[in-house]
């Protein structure tokens, strides 16, 4: 799917609940899915079988995106993401942070080769996880703080968060909010790579500032292209 034929629509609201659901795709495929995790595991020793959330249900109306997300294991996950999705009502929705910097430009990190996505360019974003509820409601502006943090170094006090944005991308829901730092792009970088530089493992390679539409290539995820795109109409 090309970034052109992706939709960005605002939403003013997140209303997004955790139910207790079992997953029939993993419960039905659990000896296959555990084999292409140990497989994965060999060339990725850094990765491990926590536990993620998924979405069901979602819709968006009247500026509120609402769905509701069940918790399985990464494993899980890995194997229908790496199957193309086999199960079709299921979507992974994540928050991603578009981290926005006082000149204007907007910053990318490209994922670290022990990474699960890596040489992928997108926003800090991650799988949201069990530590993301809050009384049975899934933080996604949490996610977003904890994600931009360990990827990146920065703390909430480092930019305003802004509207939220979500584009459907196939069995991927792409939900974007807009970080809008107080420093110019130069200076974030010199703190990223400063924290990517001090971590044993870290998340991202490279940090990636871009501008303009003449600045992306293939290496950037589809549904941030059309974010992007988007913002610099």
């Amino acid at each position: 799917m090309t970034s052109s034929a992706l939709t960005v629509f605002p939403c003013e609201r997140l209303d997004l609940t955790l139910e207790t659901r079992a997953w029939r795709f993993a419960d039905t495929r659990r000896a296959e899915i555990d084999a292409h995790f140990e497989n994965l595991r060999r060339g990725l020793p850094h990765v491990w079988n926590g536990r993620v959330l998924l979405m069901r249900e979602h819709a968006l109306a009247d500026g509120v995106l609402r769905g509701t997300f069940f918790e399985t294991d990464f494993a899980s996950f890995l194997a229908w993401r790496d199957w193309s999705f086999p199960d079709t009502g299921v979507t992974n929705a994540f928050a991603m942070g578009a981290l926005r910097s006082s000149d204007g430009a907007f910053l990318l990190g490209e994922m670290a080769a022990g990474t699960a996505n890596a040489g992928k360019v997108y926003f800090p974003c991650g799988t949201p996880d069990p530590s993301d509820v809050r009384d049975g409601m899934v933080d996604f502006a949490g996610s977003i703080f904890r994600e931009v943090r360990e990827e990146t170094g920065l703390a909430p006090d480092d930019y305003d968060a802004g509207p939220w944005a979500m584009v459907p991308a196939g069995p991927r829901l792409a939900v974007i909010r807009v970080l809008q730092a107080r420093l110019p792009a130069d200076a974030l970088c010199d703190n990223i790579r400063a924290h990517i530089a001090g971590e044993t493992h870290p998340e991202l390679a490279a940090i990636r500032v871009v501008r303009s539409p003449t600045d992306l290539d293939d290496t950037i995820l589809d549904f941030v292209q059309a974010y992007l795109l988007h913002a610099w109409r």
